[in-house]
């Protein structure tokens, strides 16, 4: 869940540098490194923009994310087409993972320029089922997930009129892809970048890693100021996203040096990679923390909301309802897994949730 839609109780924050003075206007390119830039595309939400990079490679360039499928997404590129000094093609279009802000345009860019895809085997595969569900009716076990969770007639109602939105922000893939892997080395150009994948957020989201640059592209893995929502979905409720989230943000740090200049999805270029990846671990610790202190009574998923997120959720803000539950749930399951926890349904159906004695 991004800290702009909810607060967290406050840890004291490292201090980040961020090198460049304001980021580009849609439609513009900034140079971070040599033959590296940054493009950034709008989202029509509270978190309004997505930065997306070009890397030169050879004859043109390689593209690292998308933006969505918006008229002023697609402007953005049109622009950005006619008005950059060097008139070259994409060569490769290369995605972080599977959210439509992240790959909403991957199929109509690599139609125009007549290039592939490149993305993990888990990312291509959950889109594709994801888009596949525009046009049916929200399933049995989606309606179930949020009654177990506590939500009302009304909420409902409006998650089962709002489901398969997802592939309306999205152009058709292509048939096929690029399979990258964790630990490959890709060239790009003259330089070489390591994939590193991460879990928790999406189910196989991939970083690039490049040595020679000193850089990392990190998606919506590490974000300066804002933390990526980590969420339990319907059709896995039982998963545990949030170690696995967890135990990315370590390998992170591990395999990725301090010195490097991140390259994240929202916000702008920073250094200071591992005390943000230890200040992101710590929170979601003091937040767990919290969670239990919460759960010495009993609680539905969402009664636990202002223990994790520090105020309440309005019930008729389906889109928040949902990514709060989402991630109440996978701390819920966190400590379930653990087997701190213990749960039973009350005579509703609605699951209760207290600490065990």
């Amino acid at each position: 869940m991004t800290d702009t839609l909810l607060q967290r109780e406050k840890l004291e924050k490292p201090t980040l540098i961020y090198p460049f003075e304001a980021a580009p206007l849609a439609g513009k390119v900034i140079e971070v490194a040599p033959g590296v830039v940054w493009m950034r595309m709008p989202l029509p939400f509270v978190l309004n923009h997505i930065n997306v990079w070009g890397l030169e490679d050879n004859s043109g360039w390689a593209v690292v994310d998308t933006g969505m499928r918006t008229d002023e997404t697609l402007a953005a590129w049109r622009e950005i087409f006619a008005n950059t000094t060097e008139q070259r093609p994409l060569t490769r279009i290369f995605a972080t993972h599977m959210h439509p802000d992240h790959i909403g345009m991957a199929g109509w860019l690599t139609r125009k320029f007549n290039c592939r895809l490149w993305m993990t085997q888990l990312e291509y595969l959950n889109c594709r089922v994801l888009t596949a569900d525009t046009g049916r009716e929200a399933p049995d076990d989606g309606v179930k997930f949020y009654r177990r969770a506590g939500w009302h007639d009304e909420a409902i109602e409006k998650y089962q009129a709002r489901f398969g939105n997802f592939g309306k922000h999205i152009h058709a893939l292509p048939e096929s892809y690029r399979r990258i892997k964790d630990g490959e080395e890709i060239r790009i150009g003259a330089h070489s970048w390591r994939v590193i994948v991460g879990t928790g957020h999406s189910p196989e989201h991939a970083c690039y890693y490049c040595a020679d640059l000193k850089l990392l592209i990190s998606g919506d893995q590490v974000l300066p100021r804002i933390s990526s929502n980590v969420s339990v979905h319907p059709t896995e409720p039982d998963a545990d996203p949030m170690q696995d989230w967890l135990a990315s943000l370590a390998k992170l740090k591990h395999e990725v040096p301090d010195d490097v200049l991140v390259l994240p999805s929202h916000n702008d270029c920073f250094r200071g990679l591992h005390a943000r990846l230890d200040y992101l671990a710590a929170s979601q610790e003091r937040t767990l923390d919290r969670l239990r202190r919460t759960l010495k009574e009993r609680r539905r998923t969402i009664d636990v909301f202002a223990a994790l997120f520090g105020r309440s959720i309005d019930a008729a803000d389906t889109s928040l309802l949902n990514l709060a539950t989402g991630e109440s749930q996978a701390c819920l399951n966190y400590l379930l897994h653990r087997g701190e926890l213990q749960c039973e349904l009350d005579a509703t159906g609605v699951a209760q949730y207290q600490m065990r004695a």
